[in-house]
């Protein structure tokens, strides 16, 4: 399939995904990092910013020439992911100050990278190698089931509640320390990737301080009265295959969002992102939604692919991604 991405802007798709899971979680393309190509190594630094761990990449002309801040938000790889640190670098060569935190705390997502054998008997097996290769298939299966437990209890311990007071923490301590390049682009940018991705929402929204946990979930309207709303966060945002969205997340968008979507992926549905789609147009956020074929969710993370198509479709969403917070 062609890797050039169908542009949806104003009029949504209506196909529903009939195989997407009912409760999505986490892929192993947002477990496992792809390698890294040969050459590459991360240029920036690790350090804290409001008590919180980060990396921090800066263009080498940062502080004399006026940048832009932009705050990166990862997939459950994490903080110390080299892959994500030298996505970081890339941003940072496009002129921007990159502060990617540590939304997990040092407990990045379990690796859920191994995979079951093959299926099909081999010609001439016996009885008991067939009841053998059962039994390793089996076997593997528990194990996938364990890790898919161990994913639910990790995605326990990352909830809302923890993750958005990190990012406050990381932002308010920013807005000291970078004055410079926040006032310089006219507020804080963010790029995030499948479970950062979804964060970008939150921080692009204007929420009530009614609103528990970022949540959604709502005080009695008397209780409401008179309260300001907050935020957005960010003046602008992208994201790229997002995970454990809802279609509430597109409700109290202010900023202008970027989303690179996978056709057919079961970790953001299509049903998700046509509300969202829906939701945006009726609000007037402004927006772009491209949906890229023949690539696995999880592609736009940096690291190398050995199908052409793919590191094709990595490039153009890196692109996406930039132009648009340049250009907002």
């Amino acid at each position: 399939m062609s890797a050039e991405p169908v542009v949806a802007t104003s009029a949504p798709e209506h196909d529903a995904q009939e195989d997407a899971p009912s409760n999505p979680t986490l892929s192993e393309h947002c477990t496992s990092d792809r390698p890294t190509p040969a050459g590459e190594a991360p240029k920036g630094e690790m350090r804290k910013l409001g008590g919180v761990d980060v990396y921090l990449a800066k263009p080498e002309s940062y502080p004399s020439d006026p940048c832009k801040l932009l705050l990166l938000l990862t997939g459950g790889t994490g903080l110390q992911s080299q892959n994500n640190q030298i996505q970081a670098d890339k941003f940072a060569a496009e002129g921007f100050v990159v502060i990617m935190p540590d939304l997990f705390e040092g407990d990045p997502a379990p690796n859920q990278s191994a995979k079951l054998p093959e299926p099909g008997a081999v010609e001439g097996e016996t009885q008991d190698e067939i009841a053998g290769s059962f039994l390793e298939q089996f076997k593997l299966k528990i194990g996938e089931t364990a890790k898919s437990f161990l994913i639910d209890m990790w995605l326990a311990r990352h909830t809302e509640e923890k993750v958005m007071p990190i990012l406050e923490k990381v932002i308010q301590a920013a807005q000291g320390e970078f004055a410079d390049a926040i006032g310089h682009g006219g507020g804080i940018y963010g790029v995030g990737y499948c479970f950062g991705g979804r964060y970008i929402l939150l921080l692009a929204s204007e929420r009530s301080p009614s609103q528990t946990g970022w949540t959604g979930a709502q005080k009695p309207a008397d209780e409401e009265a008179g309260q300001s709303k907050e935020g957005p966060l960010i003046k602008a945002g992208a994201l790229a295959h997002a995970t454990l969205v809802s279609p509430e997340d597109f409700n109290g968008l202010k900023s202008p969002i970027s989303l690179v979507c996978v056709e057919s992926d079961p970790m953001f549905p299509d049903e998700v992102r046509t509300v969202g789609e829906d939701t945006m147009n009726k609000t007037g956020v402004e927006h772009e939604v491209r949906v890229y074929p023949g690539v696995p969710h999880g592609f736009a993370v940096y690291g190398d692919y050995v199908e052409a198509h793919i590191k094709e479709a990595q490039v153009t969403a890196h692109e996406q991604m930039l132009q648009w917070i340049k250009e907002h």
